[in-house]
């Protein structure tokens, strides 16, 4: 088949564009190379066979001849970081949003549309996701997003109706939306877009909410998103790891080669119109934890501080029910963390060391009242 991935220069659109090629199918980039991934002058391994456009997806529409001939479109392009969105609000909608609505656009013009369009959505949709009441263990609640006010008194975890605590638990597909930053309305409003309009057009939309993927080729150079490689950055210089909160805030980390075996199996499963699918691993690492395992993978050995500080729009708990893409796609993650990890390790130990930005943005956010402690 022909297949476009938007964002095909990221590392999740480069690791699905080399098994694609592999597979036998012909693959175009389609990527603006932003240089808070890139770096200003990017250098990017390019899989060989593939096709390149540099191309802003918001200008799509004005290049549908791009897309002509695909059977499948990877829609991975977008501006991530939780905290970044918060203040970036244009930039943000302008890339998720209306890149979505020009991408759509450009398809519409088309004589032959492609089949499907598979989106990269984001747990962030569910906000703070799926807790119980251990007193009422058969009933889901979704609390608020947690205030500054919370945050500002230490208050890390949610609590129910009457203040009472609770429990997180698997976050089902179920879950209405609950966005609690500007970055996760983004991806909700993407959805909703594939959902009104590709059936229009004759393309079925299949969406996959991605938990916190990881791995080989990540951005190094990123202060804002991407919390394994921040964290390598700075240990193979000797800084100090920060945990934020009180390094129990925990996450559900997939690696991308089970992502990319979750986008593969999508492009021919006999599936649902509008499908929604979780691609987690199914289960919640601490921060703490992460960060011993990753010292351990990487043999290395930095000063660990709890700091007590926060980011506005944060969750503090979060990880995947995969009931869904287990039934339909036979999806089961083959990576563990452990050896993601040491994947990892070896990968980034091999690339250049960037200079830490880290403190940098928490500055930013510190005066922009989006981060304290």
């Amino acid at each position: 088949m022909r297949i476009a991935i938007t964002g095909g220069m990221g590392f999740i659109g480069l690791a699905l564009a080399r098994r694609l090629l592999g597979d036998g199918h012909a693959v175009l980039l389609i990527d603006n190379l932003s240089p808070q991934i890139h770096g200003d002058l990017p250098l990017v391994d390019l899989p060989d066979g593939a096709e390149v456009s540099r191309t802003d997806l918001r200008d799509i529409h004005a290049r549908p001849e791009l897309l002509a001939g695909t059977d499948v479109v990877f829609h991975l392009a977008a501006e991530t970081g939780t905290a970044q969105s918060m203040y970036r609000i244009r930039d943000y909608v302008g890339v998720n949003e209306m890149g979505t609505a020009a991408l759509l656009e450009a398809l519409a013009t088309l004589d032959r549309r492609p089949a499907r369009i598979v989106l990269a959505s984001s747990r962030s949709v569910y906000g703070e996701g799926a807790w119980i009441d251990p007193a009422r263990p058969d009933v889901i609640l979704q609390p608020a997003p947690r205030t500054p006010e919370a945050l500002a008194a230490g208050l890390w975890d949610p609590t129910g109706p009457q203040g009472q605590p609770l429990q997180p638990v698997p976050t089902p597909e179920s879950l209405p939306f609950a966005p609690g930053s500007v970055y996760a309305a983004t991806k909700a409003s993407q959805e909703l877009l594939l959902r009104a309009a590709a059936p229009a057009l004759g393309i079925k939309p299949v969406i996959f909410r991605f938990q916190n993927v990881y791995g080989e080729g990540q951005s190094l150079r990123n202060p804002y998103t991407g919390i394994i490689s921040i964290f390598f950055n700075r240990m193979r210089q000797g800084i100090e790891f920060p945990a934020y909160e009180d390094g129990c805030e925990s996450r559900d980390f997939i690696h991308v080669q089970d992502i990319v075996e979750g986008l593969v199996r999508s492009m021919t499963a006999d599936l649902p119109d509008g499908v929604v699918m979780n691609l987690g691993a199914g289960h919640g690492t601490s921060v703490s934890e992460l960060v011993e395992q990753l010292l351990a993978a990487a043999n290395c050995s930095v000063p660990v501080r709890i700091t007590g500080e926060y980011r506005v729009g944060d969750i503090r708990h979060g990880f995947a029910d995969i009931a869904e893409a287990r039934r339909l796609l036979g999806f089961e993650p083959q990576v563990s963390l452990a050896d993601g990890l040491a994947r990892f390790c070896t990968w980034a130990a091999s690339q250049p060391t960037y200079e830490d930005r880290l403190d940098a943005a928490m500055a930013e956010l510190r005066a922009r009242k989006l981060a304290a402690g």
